[in-house]
């Protein structure tokens, strides 16, 4: 993980996706995004929004997402949130927006450490993407949690791994262990 060139990708932290099946999540990203920002690395938050006839709706029947509350980020991450580098809105799985994809490009990340909700669809698809587009994607695993419980994280999982490779999934306490070091890191001048 080069945590000089990386940004945290906070997915979708909102309040329609905390329920009993992943408010566990909330706590470990709040301490992730505070212990990444303190390093003085960029945090982007995603929210997505779901509209009406969506392919949610069309498919699912899933209707919710549509507007505040659900639509805003939890309030233990709202400062952050308010603090970060971007916030990308978005109606689908990806982080990889047409904006995000710039801003990326522009800012020269090569690793995007992904956590957040949902493991198994908008965490795993963006990070399958960073994957094809040349970048470094992580998967803080113990930061991520799906809404429809633990087996679909457990098995959103094992499809990263099949994605974007074993090595890739970390845990909080790896992220800490590469942001202390880079903290230690002398800067030549």
């Amino acid at each position: 993980m080069d945590i000089d060139s990386a940004a945290l990708v906070v997915i979708d932290m909102q309040n329609g996706f905390v329920n009993h099946h992943s408010r566990h999540a909330v706590p470990a990203v709040s301490d992730l995004v505070a212990q990444w920002s303190a390093a003085g690395r960029p945090v982007i938050f995603t929210r997505y929004f779901n509209y009406p006839d969506s392919p949610y709706e069309r498919f699912f029947q899933w209707r919710r997402l549509q507007e505040a509350p659900e639509t805003d980020i939890v309030p233990e991450l709202t400062e952050a949130a308010a603090r970060a580098h971007a916030v990308v809105d978005k109606t689908g799985y990806t982080l990889l927006t047409p904006e995000a994809a710039e801003l990326i490009r522009r800012a020269g990340w090569t690793d995007l450490v992904f956590c957040g909700i949902a493991t198994e669809s908008c965490v795993l698809k963006s990070a399958a993407d960073a994957f094809e587009h040349g970048y470094a994607p992580w998967i803080v695993t113990d930061a991520s949690a799906s809404d429809a419980g633990p087996d679909v994280h457990e098995a959103g999982l094992v499809v990263a791994r099949r994605l974007i490779g074993t090595g890739q999934l970390v845990t909080s306490d790896h992220v800490l262990s590469q942001l202390t070091a880079y903290a230690r890191t002398p800067v030549l001048e």
